[in-house]
């Protein structure tokens, strides 16, 4: 699962050290890094175009699978769409696709010529389950649909960041509230996360848990958050910072007395940031959308 954390190997261990290496050399003596040294830890993004960005509006179900319509999904994927373009992406919206065409529509991103864009943005609003996300007529395996963006096999996007943005909900368990007090904590704790460089998982909630609408709008807690977030903050605030702000106003609701508690994978290798791009090397954005 993208958010269930494993004990690293030796060979991981010495895998990430090594590609982590010139930072620590950098701090060798107290030294600061360098100008050029802080270059490299970000990801390039003054490339023509700022990329692709896909939207899967999953709102209505075949019968047969027994699930609710979402009713807060289009008000989702205006805010998304918006946000977006607003970045500069192209964004390219389908509403209501069964497997076989959602899965048709995401191998032709994957064959797509992304040499001249900054990164690719994948998002999904559907019911989910356990590592699963339901198109119109069944469900798919998450993991079979990032594996289509990996390296070997979209070689145009190496080295650039892949983003997945998951709002579903991953089993039927709430989040109950708890009581907590502020305190510090110099503990360092080291995970392990799927191989596969420069991916970035977010979802709305952690493995096993359910999502919430909240009412009386009927949109989601988790959508909502990112869109207000990237509306302000978007393009100053580095993105994994950015997705701890989001987790972090998503934990203060309560629906029901009832918590829910995003979460994000990051196998990002840099500093991700959505900074306006300069007249000369801007593109214009637009958006498509596409009905079953």
């Amino acid at each position: 699962s993208w958010c269930r954390f494993k004990r690293k190997s030796r060979f991981q261990e010495k895998k990430q050290s090594a590609s982590s290496g010139f930072a620590e050399r950098s701090l060798v003596c107290g030294k600061p890094p360098s100008p050029r040294c802080e270059f490299r830890q970000l990801y390039r993004m003054n490339n023509k175009q700022r990329g692709l960005a896909l939207i899967f509006n999953q709102k209505h179900f075949q019968q047969e699978l027994r699930l609710r319509e979402r009713d807060g999904n289009d008000a989702d994927k205006t805010n998304l769409t918006e946000r977006f373009q607003e970045l500069g992406f192209e964004v390219q919206s389908y509403d209501n696709l069964d497997e076989k065409n959602m899965m048709d529509s995401i191998q032709k991103a994957a064959k797509r010529d992304h040499k001249d864009a900054d990164c690719f943005v994948c998002v999904f609003l559907s019911h989910g389950d356990e590592d699963h996300i339901f198109a119109n007529d069944k469900k798919v395996n998450i993991k079979k649909i990032t594996d289509l963006f990996r390296g070997n096999e979209c070689e145009s996007l190496v080295g650039k960041p892949k983003i997945f943005i998951i709002q579903a909900s991953q089993g039927k368990i709430a989040e109950e509230a708890v009581t907590g007090m502020a305190a510090d904590d110099d503990e360092i704790t080291t995970y392990f996360i799927p191989a596969g460089a420069d991916f970035l998982i977010c979802c709305s909630v952690a493995e096993g848990d359910i999502s919430f609408l909240c009412h009386p709008v009927d949109c989601n807690f988790f959508i909502q958050d990112l869109c207000e977030t990237l509306k302000h903050q978007g393009s100053t605030l580095e993105f994994t910072k950015l997705l701890t702000l989001v987790n972090m106003k998503v934990s203060t609701r309560t629906q029901s007395s009832n918590k829910q508690m995003p979460c994000f994978t990051s196998m990002l290798t840099k500093k991700l940031y959505f900074r306006p791009k300069e007249e000369q090397t801007s593109t214009p954005s637009g958006s498509s959308s596409i009905q079953s």
